[in-house]
């Protein structure tokens, strides 16, 4: 394989990501985005009310060869012209990261182009070089989706992130979820709770703030949980229907969404405050959350920190975030990864390329 002694300066590079439910591949030269291309699952995994990992990646193995082919259509570029192509090495699915793996090796051995085996996670903050530039670093990156919520702190995109705090139980998208199907509402359940909480009183339920207590901050000041709010939910619309009285589904809603969005939002400007950090990033499926959104605007202006937010179509999982990742990876110099590496679904933000 070839290992190329001049780094291109701006490298064109094919994203490959298969980490849960989306099969996307996305196509860069450097910061500018050439192709962005994704294939869905939602759909198969809406029956269980959650995502089946063998059900995924058999869809992406069915997904995998149309979506590369778009991809390049979109971007206009022959596959020999790449510098380089980067793939999802973790974390995620077992079983779906080896999908997109397989793939991405495949490729590289034919074409003989370096491989960069990357992390999902960090290609959550990369990607918002593909709207707003070079990313000020020091920076915190918020990342919330339906199997991550993460505080990072990132010096450098390619080489150096830290993880400040994490979920100790369930996801924020993940309590989502369950929170949408204790109600009878869709799969999943983000969007779905997001439209019901406008029409709800945040005010109504005061549900609890997981990990915010005094005694919790010590240990925990910047990890989440939302285990215990979800089942506080449960608790309550158990309490209501057993009572004979009607559940007002907007206003559990609308509070169960304040109760998410005021925990993620005081914990990521309190991280920023505690580095000196005056630049923030949220990325991740959940960052589309009208409410988060809203409340993350409104506590970071008033705390004096620049708030960086990628478009919503780049913030689910895609290729394109990959490719940008891989792309500064490249740029830095980064060593090509080995056709022999794994993946890894629990792979830690910290390492960067595999």
């Amino acid at each position: 394989m070839t290992d190329t002694a001049l780094t291109p300066a701006e490298p064109l590079v094919l994203g490959i990501e298969s980490s849960c439910d989306e099969t996307g591949v996305g196509i860069v030269r450097g910061n500018e985005l050439l192709a962005h291309e994704v294939a869905s699952s939602v759909d198969l995994h809406v029956r269980y009310g959650g995502v089946v990992p063998e059900v995924a990646a058999r869809a992406h193995l069915e997904a995998m060869v149309p979506t590369l082919e778009r991809a390049c259509q979109t971007a206009g570029v022959d596959l020999s012209d790449l510098d380089g192509i980067a793939v999802t090495a973790g974390p995620g699915l077992m079983g779906a990261l080896v999908v997109g793996l397989s793939t991405a090796k495949a490729l590289a051995a034919w074409l003989d182009k370096p491989l960069y085996g990357v992390n999902h996670l960090a290609g959550h903050v990369a990607v918002d070089l593909l709207d707003h530039g070079p990313l000020p670093t020091p920076c915190i990156a918020l990342l919330v989706s339906g199997g991550h919520t993460s505080l990072l702190l990132v010096e450098d995109i390619a080489t150096t992130i830290t993880e400040l705090g994490a979920t100790i139980d369930d996801a924020a998208g993940e309590a989502y979820d369950k929170v949408a199907r204790l109600l009878g509402l869709a799969y999943p359940g983000g969007p779905v709770i997001d439209k019901a909480a406008q029409l709800g009183d945040p005010k109504a339920i005061h549900f609890p703030r997981g990990l915010t207590a005094r005694h919790d901050l010590e240990k925990h000041r910047f990890d989440f949980s939302f285990s215990g709010l979800k089942t506080a939910v449960a608790r309550w619309v158990e309490l209501r229907q057993r009572d004979g009285l009607d559940v007002p589904v907007n206003d559990v809603c609308a509070s169960f969404q304040e109760a998410v969005a005021d925990v993620l939002t005081r914990k990521a400007v309190d991280a920023a405050q505690f580095h000196g950090v005056n630049h923030m990033l949220i990325g991740g499926g959940v960052a589309a959350n009208s409410r988060l959104r809203g409340l993350l605007e409104e506590r970071t202006a008033a705390a004096g920190i620049e708030l960086r937010r990628p478009r919503p179509a780049l913030c689910t999982d895609n290729g394109a975030m990959i490719a940008a990742l891989g792309a500064q990876v490249i740029k830095a110099g980064g060593r090509p990864s080995s056709l022999d590496i794994s993946a890894n679904s629990g792979l830690p933000v910290s390492t960067i390329l595999v």
